[in-house]
């Protein structure tokens, strides 16, 4: 299988690590894209192989699968570029979702296929399972540190200064629903989106954020009432040398394309 990356930042970094490391012995690492590609360039060669770096136009072109590894508000070029090749996406940045809405119909036009990765999420096979029957409400609670959102808009807009001003005790910074969430913090709530969609939607699911000074890292707490399963699930990830990424992240991908070419999957 070969495999493109669309992003070169922490995300992509680990994962050619660890496919040049065999991670994957049946996937070959063939190429990456970035925003700046020169700078991408440079980074490659202190790899061993060095991926190649080409533009987004011309990566479909040499993959089988292409990971998106980037940003939301890089997620709609990169689907449409790869889903109208008629390739198979995988991405992380499910907050870009909502922002491609053509993503759908696209893929079945072309052929192409999307998974979202998302190991950070906890429980999201219970909650597809879920779905299927009845669910009467779905809630998150998300608790970050302050640094994780001291630049961020919707809290400077709030009057929060994070930066200079840390809480002694959590904060909480938001509460609506998951596509309120997945607006005013683009780079947080992929998990706001990726549970919607494994659930019962945007509208319908809630999502309570809080800055809280104790945590270690990102801990996500899901409630989930339904007609055929009750449940309550959490997460505590660890960060990763990006402290807006959890370690997992990578691995989430590693498991995706895994689970692509095994002959024994676990999961509905």
């Amino acid at each position: 299988m070969k495999v493109g990356l669309a992003g070169f930042g922490n995300v992509g970094k680990e994962l050619t690590r660890r496919l040049n490391a065999g991670a994957l012995r049946e996937v070959e690492l063939v190429a990456v894209c970035a925003r700046d590609l020169e700078k991408a360039k440079a980074e490659a060669q202190t790899f061993t192989p060095p991926p190649r770096v080409v533009d987004l136009k011309d990566l479909p072109a040499l993959c089988d699968v292409v990971i998106e590894c980037a940003t939301a508000d890089s997620f709609p070029q990169i689907a449409r570029a790869v889903l109208g090749a008629g390739k198979f996406l995988i991405c992380i940045s499910a907050a870009g979702v909502p922002n491609c809405p053509e993503l759908l119909e696209m893929a079945r036009v072309h052929g192409g296929r999307v998974r979202i990765a998302s190991g950070t999420m906890p429980g999201l096979d219970i909650i597809r399972c879920a779905a299927e029957g009845t669910i009467r409400s779905v809630r998150l609670e998300t608790r970050v540190k302050p640094e994780s959102m001291a630049r961020e808009r919707y809290v400077l807009d709030r009057g929060f200064d994070f930066a200079n001003h840390p809480p002694s005790k959590p904060v909480k910074v938001f509460a609506g629903t998951a596509s309120e969430a997945a607006a005013s913090f683009p780079r947080h709530f992929n998990v706001a989106v990726s549970l919607s969609l494994a659930g019962i939607g945007f509208e319908r699911t809630s999502v309570e954020v809080w800055v809280d000074p104790g945590v270690p890292g990102a801990i996500h707490h899901v409630e989930v009432d339904g007609e055929e399963v009750s449940l309550s699930m959490t997460s505590r990830n660890r960060p990763s040398a990006n402290p807006r990424t959890s370690r997992i992240v990578a691995l989430s991908i590693i498991a995706a394309l895994r689970s692509l070419n095994a002959p024994l999957t676990v999961g509905s």
